[in-house]
């Protein structure tokens, strides 16, 4: 999770219609993470994403969500699903990890175009939620603006604050997060989770 400028973010989803939330004032909230899916409806692939923290809409659970901006995946039928159930903003990528490493590792290239390479050092373990942890994922394509309800759980979560070592390439996506100062910003927290488990619900069309 990084701080940054909040109309620098804003500028960046207005296409969405939404609004970046600030918990600081003038600061929005922009999380960069990488996840290997093992077992799921989509199979196991590889995916990365840029999200930003967005304040909730009408029939939202929660005050705030994620929008999802960016969501490389590295086969092909996660992607269809993805964009045709839910509407997810995912494109093919090269996406490799290294998770087996003491320093958790993820390059994503797209094209043959480096847009970035990611660098988490995990932290101290965090006790583990009994239950399941709730939260909207906004998401944006083809001209409309929709709403998934998350549900999410852990365990074996480490956290630190900082912790991320961030490398930009010059892919478009690597120039927007340039702009927003994320090649010299120091991360505000970073964590790594053993195990986790997600489920999405269906879509709903948000009216902006």
């Amino acid at each position: 999770m990084f701080a940054v400028p909040s109309d620098a973010a804003q500028a960046v989803i207005a296409y969405s219609g939404l609004e970046v939330a600030s918990p600081l004032p003038g600061r929005a909230v922009c999380s960069l993470a990488f996840v290997r899916y093992a077992d799921g409806d989509l199979g196991p692939y590889h995916e990365f994403a840029v999200a930003f923290l967005v304040k909730g809409t009408a029939g939202a659970r929660g005050r705030v969500g994620a929008f999802v901006h960016w969501l490389p995946v590295n086969q092909a039928f996660t992607l269809e699903a993805g964009r045709t159930i839910w509407g997810f903003p995912k494109e093919m990528a090269d996406i490799r990890m290294d998770l087996a490493s003491r320093t958790r590792r993820c390059l994503v290239r797209v094209d043959g175009r480096t847009a970035l390479e990611m660098h988490v050092r995990p932290g101290v373990p965090v006790p583990s939620r009994r239950a399941a942890a709730g939260v909207d994922a906004f998401t944006h394509m083809d001209g409309t603006t929709r709403r998934t309800p998350w549900t999410v759980s852990a365990s074996g979560v480490r956290a630190r604050p900082g912790g991320a070592y961030l490398h930009l390439g010059d892919h478009p996506v690597a120039h927007e997060l340039r702009a927003l100062g994320l090649d010299r910003a120091r991360a505000l927290s970073c964590a790594t989770v053993d195990r986790v488990r997600m489920t999405f619900q269906d879509a709903v069309e948000v009216r902006t």
